[in-house]
């Protein structure tokens, strides 16, 4: 879904700004001069007329640069991310056995998030770049400068509407976002490939010694030297210090002391 509205609100931008030349024969005025422009951004390929005041006569104009390169690289990082994050989908879903097979699944989605992460932060950064140069290039106050009408003091060149940039911008945010999410995503597949939990795993024989230890040389309740039990009515029966079978009735302190 990141991945959607990254190449979405770049991919498919179109924008454009008015301005007005009001010469001092206002026969040869122009007062709404429409520029367009949409992605990839090949402003110079933008061209417009805009009178000279001279005249009928009309000068033809262009934008200048070309920030296509900058964007179509992170459109196109958005795409395949896209894909990507379908595909893996899928396989989580319905092939979860033949992904964890040989650890290479694990292996495979862990290289490519880490190569995706990298490659979502230089496009984000370079377009975002990109989008500096464009708001510059398409500033009316910028492309005024370029007409030779508006040199003369006697006309008057202003700016009507300037371009919105606003899902440009979405973009840009939605793209480190894209790099914030796929840079946390590489400690959960990290686990997936096994490595995390070899290094934190027990061998079972130091298991099995020291439950061994704890049933030859530790405590054992067979071995506690107690057996009592009631041998008579009124006569409790324990086995003594030295062996001997001592017994405490109710035939009173006499035959207590005989006993002993």
């Amino acid at each position: 879904l990141f991945a959607i509205f990254a190449f979405a609100t770049c991919g498919g931008y179109s924008g454009g700004l008015r301005l007005s030349v009001d010469c001092a024969n206002k026969s040869e005025s122009d007062l709404n001069i429409d520029i367009a422009f949409a992605y990839p951004f090949r402003l110079y390929q933008v061209n417009f007329d805009v009178p000279t005041c001279e005249g009928k006569h009309r000068e033809k104009l262009s934008l200048i640069g070309d920030f296509s390169s900058s964007a179509e690289f992170f459109v196109t990082i958005a795409v395949f991310a896209f894909l990507y994050s379908l595909a893996a989908t899928v396989v989580y879903i319905f092939f979860q056995n033949k992904y964890r097979e040989n650890n290479r699944g694990p292996l495979i989605d862990f290289i490519v998030t880490v190569v995706f992460s990298f490659l979502w932060l230089v496009g984000s950064s370079a377009w975002a770049k990109g989008l500096s140069d464009v708001k510059i290039a398409t500033d009316p106050d910028e492309v005024l400068l370029l007409m030779s009408a508006c040199k003369q003091q006697s006309n008057k060149c202003l700016p009507v509407r300037s371009p919105v940039m606003s899902s440009l911008n979405t973009s840009v945010v939605f793209g480190f976002l894209n790099f914030i999410l796929w840079a946390g995503n590489i400690w959960f597949v990290f686990k997936e490939t096994g490595w995390h939990s070899s290094g934190q795993r027990h061998p079972p024989d130091t298991m099995e010694k020291q439950s061994s230890s704890y049933n030859q040389g530790g405590y054992n309740q067979d071995s506690y030297g107690l057996a009592g039990g009631y041998n008579q009515p009124g006569s409790y029966g324990q086995v003594g210090e030295y062996g001997q079978s001592q017994s405490y009735g109710q035939s009173g302190p006499t035959s207590f002391a005989n006993q002993i």
